[in-house]
């Protein structure tokens, strides 16, 4: 009997505490996705809105340069110069704090890029902008420093969600784009919560939900070899894309190292190449370009290329926006440009294009996936499913962003470090057990005699004449799920 009344106390407990947690993951999503909601369909429509005016007026063109210093001069006062959306990542991995100025900052800024005809994307603010209402939103609640990270993932999902209208994907950008190949489950809820409200509420304010019409072909063996080999090139163009987009962003700091110059310059020259060809085609986002694409099937050959360039040069020079649009802008055009090549109808190949090349650089397999379904149907689900595949693995450890962690290898079936890791790379047990805490948080012993197992073995492979040590063993029952270091 008193077994049995233990039970009914564990249980009971259980559910309790169930329950507490379930009713501030609520409350966490509320107050993260209602603003990111507001200020995010107030971000959308003021890139709209500017996006039209430049379209109407293009002598505002000429004002890119002075736009250009006006961004650095808001960095500088606000002390935020340098920061990216590595350093969401960074505070999602390692806690790392985030100013609330960063937030009006990056709002203005981006507009302001969009104005003067910057190439450039949007979602670069939305993660920045969400990550630090989430981050704050997790100081109002008082949360921990883990809950409080979390938070932070919550708010990109929400911003990237009433920007985009894609809440599940966004739930997924937000909860596998910091460490690739493992997935933080304990953040679904509060993200896909988050993400939910926000697009209600983007909705009603007026946010027009971006859905494309494209009809794929039938499945079958012939078609699936195309689709391959379109594949197989989204990935080639994924490593340019990437390279083009860190040469860029670390060779003109070297080169022009004043950031008013580099700005000021950059914009002139965007402005200069706009005037020789003619056209703002390249301008901005972008998005009319990957409509024509995929609906259309209407593609210049040049169109992917000249996209990679301006937006690492806009990038680059100081102005503010993101990557994934343009990633989008270049896939799309490229998948346009060659899906007829290989026998593919063009707007489809230019949708297969689309989440192809965002699957490669930004290493997120299943929130390419779920995005290709959100914007264009599941009618061609199987062909966006080996084109998302392919691309993620043959793209290797290019990607966006820097800050990402390969926590496991893309082509191999175990669990270990990739070697693009900073942390353990020939570093004993000892110096791997003080390096951890500080690179990735608090491990289980059970992570971390992994860890130097696999560091052991990389070397070991490496020096097969060189005698190694033996890892480590842990003794019995520290593998248990705890806290390490």
């Amino acid at each position: 009997m008193e077994n049995i009344r233990e039970r009914i106390v564990s249980c009971a407990g259980r559910v309790w505490f169930c329950a507490k947690e379930l009713l501030k993951w609520l409350a966490l999503a509320m107050i993260t996705g209602v603003p990111c909601g507001i200020i995010g369909a107030a971000f959308d429509l003021a890139v709209e809105h500017v996006t039209e005016l430049r379209t109407e007026h293009t002598a505002i063109l000429f004002l890119l340069p002075v736009i250009g210093l006006v961004i650095v001069a808001f960095y500088k006062a606000a002390k935020l110069e340098g920061v990216s959306t590595d350093d969401m990542i960074d505070c999602v991995k390692d806690g790392k704090p985030i100013r609330f100025w960063l937030l009006p900052v990056m709002f203005i800024s981006t507009v302001l890029t969009h104005l003067g005809g910057g190439s450039a994307g949007r979602e670069g603010a939305a993660l920045q902008m969400g990550g630090t209402i989430g981050w704050w939103a997790g100081g109002v609640l008082h949360l921990n420093e883990h809950e409080r990270r979390m938070a932070v993932q919550c708010g990109m999902a929400a911003f990237f969600s009433a920007l985009f209208s894609t809440p599940l994907a966004a739930t997924f950008f937000a909860m596998t784009i910091v460490n690739v190949g493992v997935v933080f489950y304990a953040a679904y809820i509060p993200c896909f919560t988050a993400a939910i409200i926000a697009y209600g509420v983007a909705q009603l304010i007026g946010v027009t939900p971006t859905r494309f019409a494209v009809e794929a072909p039938a499945f079958e063996p012939a078609m699936v070899v195309r689709v391959v080999l379109l594949a197989l090139a989204c990935a080639v163009v994924v490593h340019l894309f990437c390279f083009v987009l860190h040469s860029a962003a670390h060779g003109l700091p070297k080169l022009l190292p004043n950031p008013w110059v580099r700005a000021f310059l950059g914009g002139c020259v965007v402005v200069v190449f706009t005037l020789l060809y003619g056209s703002m085609r390249y301008n901005g986002a972008g998005v009319n370009i990957i409509a024509a694409a995929v609906e259309q099937g209407q593609a210049l050959p040049w169109d992917w290329i000249v996209k990679i360039l301006l937006t690492a040069l806009t990038l680059s020079s100081g102005f503010k926006g993101g990557e994934v649009v343009p990633s989008f802008f270049v896939g799309a055009t490229f998948g346009c440009v060659a899906a007829p090549l290989l026998g593919i109808p063009a707007g489809f190949g230019a949708a297969l294009g689309l989440a192809g090349v965002f699957c490669g650089a930004s290493n997120c397999v299943v929130a390419s996936l779920v995005l290709a379904i959100e914007l264009f149907g599941a009618q061609g689900l199987w062909y966006f499913a080996i084109v998302c595949g392919i691309t993620y693995a043959l793209s290797g450890y290019a990607g966006l962003y820097h800050s990402q962690l390969f926590l496991t290898d893309k082509l191999e079936p175990e669990y270990r470090m990739a070697l693009t890791m900073r942390v353990i790379d020939g570093l004993s047990y000892q110096e791997i057990a003080a390096a951890l805490p500080a690179a990735w948080g608090k491990k289980t012993c059970r992570g971390l005699r992994l860890l130097s197992f696999n560091c052991h073995n990389k070397r070991a492979h490496r020096h097969p004449t060189k005698s190694w040590p033996t890892a480590p063993v842990l003794p019995p029952g520290s593998a248990r799920r705890g806290r390490s270091g």
